[in-house]
């Protein structure tokens, strides 16, 4: 008996439909460059200030073409405070805040999404209510906290309270309801799988396009986070960067606002390339949702 092949139905992605690609007109180009200009000009005026003085940078018109002290104000900057160690810091903290939130994020995503428990809904009300309460309230009690246990000035004051986030959980949770079939996960238990194994082979698998956007989104949150670190961490003792920035020019009557653009510069540098590497997997990512076979 002759064995009829079944054709794979094709996948239709965003901007086809129907066999049908879409292009994009004039007009969409032209919308794309001047936002493509729009975005990168406050960039590009930064590279610009670093490169002046900074009596030069606050005199109107403001300077547009870069000027000849860009390697002397980065010198300037980066011994004025430890930009290295500052370099250092802020990449553990975000490093580990990102990895922390998207591990425990994603466990407790499948759960609300897939497992079902008694009080589940009542505990993710709980979770999205928390997203509500402002950051601000709970200074004083952490402060208190970290002082007690001998905390202040040190990396974890600030790595710690940030291994989780309610909008990682609640983000994990709303894609893996769509993207993960709950017959998959009684398949791989009917196999003899065990929770475990369930997380490293189907849920992370599944997970995977989710967890490169909230890891970025977390590492870029965490890298430029200044509220909390300003508090817990000092400029002559274990800052990050956005502390250190903090310190350039401390304690003059006139700030040299060309030194603080370019400490601007340095702590941007590294995200950039961050997002240089990792921009495709981050795209793709988000357009996973987009994507219906």
């Amino acid at each position: 008996m002759a064995r009829t092949l079944e054709t794979p139905a094709p996948v239709r992605r965003f901007g086809q439909s129907a066999g049908r690609q879409h292009h994009a007109g004039p007009l969409t180009y032209v919308l794309l460059a001047v936002a493509a200009f729009v975005s990168l000009f406050p960039l590009y005026w930064n590279l610009v200030a670093a490169s002046h003085t900074g009596e030069r940078v606050v005199e109107a018109p403001a300077p547009l073409l870069p000027g000849k002290r860009l390697l002397d104000n980065l010198t300037f900057a980066w011994n004025q405070v430890d930009m290295g160690e500052a370099l250092v810091n802020t990449t553990v903290v975000a490093g580990l805040v990102a990895l922390s939130t998207v591990l425990f994020s994603t466990l407790a995503g499948f759960a609300f999404a897939k497992l079902p428990f008694r009080g589940r809904g009542v505990l993710l009300s709980l979770v999205v209510a928390t997203m509500t309460i402002p950051p601000q309230l709970s200074v004083i009690p952490l402060y208190q906290i970290i002082t007690d246990l001998g905390w202040f000035d040190q990396l974890q004051s600030v790595v710690l309270p940030s291994l989780v986030a309610a909008f990682g959980v609640f983000f994990m949770r709303q894609f893996l309801v769509e993207a993960l079939p709950v017959e998959l996960v009684e398949a791989a238990r009917m196999d003899g799988a065990h929770s475990l194994r369930i997380i490293w082979h189907v849920v992370f698998p599944v997970a995977r396009p989710a967890m490169a956007v909230l890891g970025m989104l977390v590492f870029v949150q965490a890298w430029n986070d200044f509220f909390w670190p300003f508090i817990a961490l000092t400029p002559d003792g274990n800052p990050t960067l956005q502390v250190a920035l903090a310190g350039l020019g401390a304690g003059n009557h006139s700030v040299n606002q060309a030194v603080v653009l370019t400490g601007a510069l340095i702590s941007t540098v590294p995200l950039l390339l961050v997002f240089a590497f990792l921009g495709k997997h981050i795209v793709g990512g988000i357009t996973a949702g987009a994507v219906k076979s």
